[in-house]
This record gives C-alpha cells, structure tokens and sequence, in this order.
C-alpha cells in the first residue's frame, strides 16, 4: 500500500513508537503524530457518505467503527470529531437512487421557483445567495434532428436536464438561469429550421452574463451544454469569465455520463438524432417523436481516429449534409423508450453527484486541496 504525505508520517510514527524502526535523524524528521489518520475521516473530495446507499450506510459504518478511533470531517480545512451514526452526512442523498425516484415527466411541475432564477424576485435572489454562489445555465440549439425529431431537441434537453438536477439536488438547491436557446450550428444550415449564431456572437454573450453573475455573487457556473459544438465556444466564454472574474466556471457537454450511455446502444457514431436522442425524446415527449420517419444512417469512416465516439478520436467538423442525407448520424430505429428512461437516470444521477460536489466546496477548495 503506497502511503504518502500525512498518511506516511503517521505511519512513521507508529512505527517508531512501536520501536519497529530504527531511531535516526531521517526518522525523526518524518515521524509525527496525524490522529486523523486511525479514524474514519469524511470530505468531499475523497470520502463521502453520499457516495454510498442509504441502505448499507449505518450497518457498514458499525462494521468498521470498532476498528477505528473515532470518526472526523473536513472542515474549513480541518479536522473535526463528529459522531457519524448521528451525523446529518448519514441523511444526503444517493444521487443513483434519489434522481431515479425524483424522475418525472415533462408535464409534471411543482417547487421550481425555489431555484428557477426568472421566477424570484430581487430580493429572494439576494435571500438566497446568502446561502447559494452555484447557478446552472442551460445552453442549447435550435438545428435540424432529422425528419423524425423537432428542432428544439437540444434546447430542451438543456433544459430539462437542467432542471431535473436542481430538482434532485440536496437543499440550498443551485440557481438554474434562464436558457439560451441558441448555439452554433452552422454545420446543419443545409437542412431548413437550423437556427445558428457565430462562435464569437454565442461566446461574447455567455461572457456577459457569466460577469453578471459574478456581480450578483455567484462564484460558480456550470455551463450545461445541450449541443456538441458549443463546447469549443463555451470552453473560450468560461475561460474569460474565470480570468476576469475570477470564478470557477465550467462546461459539461456530457463529459460526467457519455461512457456510460454508450454502453447501452448498439450503433457506432452516435451523435445527433440517433439511438440516444431519439430513446431520450421516447421517455420524454413520445408524441413529438416520427417513429416512421426515422431512418438508419450510421457513419463509418475508416479511420478509428476520425470515429465521433472513439477514445482515440481526433475533434474534426464537416457540414452535416456530406455525410448524411437526412441529417441523422446514427440509428434512430434502434430507440426504444426504455433506453431512454435508464439514459436519463444515469445522466442526472451524474450530474447530481457533480452539482453536490461543486455546491459544497468553497472556491478556494475547488482550486487546490491540501491535508
């Protein structure tokens, strides 16, 4: 077992005590007492309950309790003894089981305007940054998804998305900001209903709200991307934000989840209107959705390095109409509604687990952790 900084000293220590180890001048530099080391210890980087069923939390804890010298959680950087079987950590939730009872259909609302940023007033907003400096924007487009999927599909999912994780988030709950319905979609303008901005109209924009927010107090942003090429953009507003404002930004376009997702789909290449956006329209909006007109287009270049869903992948842009005729990329006839439901499980309980992670650690935590 490798055993490094705190961890070896009080290794050393013990050691020494023990008379297990030869008394030296390198010894003694090494050797300190770390009593945090001999007891359960709990942050929320490394170590976390939530990380855990609820179910098997208490009876775990009692298996292992007689084996340690108590129990501890990081605070304000340090140390501090807590009773874990009374602890409050014992009750935040399991983000794989609390999003999958949290799931709901589109229709269904209620509690929104807690977290929904549009729908507080100002001074509810100021209320609530007291006790909330995490806000979500939803970042979509409006583009061509084939002849069987409306055109809004990423704006919505952003959205939807968006809000599900809010809703499955521990209390305070993040901001989730007005959307941006428009993204950079040049590459779909062959096909009639794209909407596209520039890189540099999209980017500019994201720019000044993230200052705003930086105005109001928020010092953390997730930018949540409902399109693939936003990212590049995104990525160039979230670095300007964070070097102006000083403020942790940043994008997530599926990065928490895609590996899982394509481990339920059967088709290569699947990034737009195919077996995952049509099975995740299916367990939401199934009336919205052509079944008839879904058509198989899956790609094959060639090349593993030119493959859009490849480890190896090199990042490459075409106009959609060269390579599809019906501007699918993937196979859409494979969707069913059920993929769908299990494909939005995983991509909220993810992101819940992320949005948990990010909400509770101070700025400067996030940056660089020491123990």
């Amino acid at each position: 077992m490798k055993q490094i900084g705190q961890d070896a000293s009080h290794l050393y220590y013990v050691l020494r005590q023990k008379e297990l180890i030869t008394k030296n001048d390198h010894t003694d530099k090494l050797a300190k007492p770390h009593p945090q080391i001999m007891k359960l210890r709990f942050d929320n980087e490394r170590s976390k309950l939530s990380d855990m069923p609820e179910s098997i939390r208490t009876p775990f804890l009692k298996l292992v309790l007689p084996y340690a010298d108590g129990s501890v959680q990081l605070n304000d950087r340090k140390w501090k003894e807590i009773n874990i079987l009374e602890s409050d950590l014992l009750t935040n939730p399991y983000p794989f089981e609390f999003a999958k009872h949290q799931m709901k259909t589109h229709t269904q609302q209620g509690g929104t305007e807690e977290y929904m940023w549009e729908k507080l007033t100002w001074e509810e907003i100021e209320e609530k940054l007291k006790v909330t400096d995490t806000a979500i924007l939803p970042c979509g487009a409006i583009e061509q998804h084939g002849p069987h999927l409306p055109v809004d599909i990423d704006y919505f999912d952003a959205v939807y998305m968006a809000s599900k994780v809010a809703e499955a988030c521990s209390n305070p709950k993040p901001f989730v900001l007005p959307p941006i319905p428009y993204g950079v979609s040049y590459h779909h303008e062959d096909f009639k209903g794209t909407l596209s901005v520039t890189n540099d109209a999209l980017s500019r924009f994201i720019y000044d709200i993230g200052m705003n927010l930086a105005k109001n107090g928020i010092t953390k942003i997730i930018l949540l991307n409902g399109h693939g090429d936003n990212a590049p953009t995104l990525s160039y507003a979230a670095q300007r934000i964070n070097r102006d404002a000083e403020i942790f930004v940043c994008v997530e376009t599926g990065e928490t989840s895609d590996i899982d997702l394509y481990d339920l789909i059967e088709t290569p290449n699947d990034i737009h209107a195919g077996e995952i956006e049509t099975s995740t329209t299916l367990a939401t909006r199934p009336e919205m959705v052509k079944m008839d007109k879904a058509v198989n287009e899956t790609l094959n270049f060639g090349s593993n390095y030119l493959d859009y869903t490849s480890d190896r992948g090199v990042a490459w842009y075409v106009r959609t109409k060269k390579i599809s005729n019906s501007g699918i990329m993937g196979d859409p006839t494979k969707a069913t509604e059920e993929k769908g439901k299990k494909m939005w499980e995983i991509m909220i309980a993810h992101m819940v687990k992320f949005v948990e992670e990010i909400k509770r650690s101070k700025l400067e935590d996030l940056y660089q952790k020491k123990y």
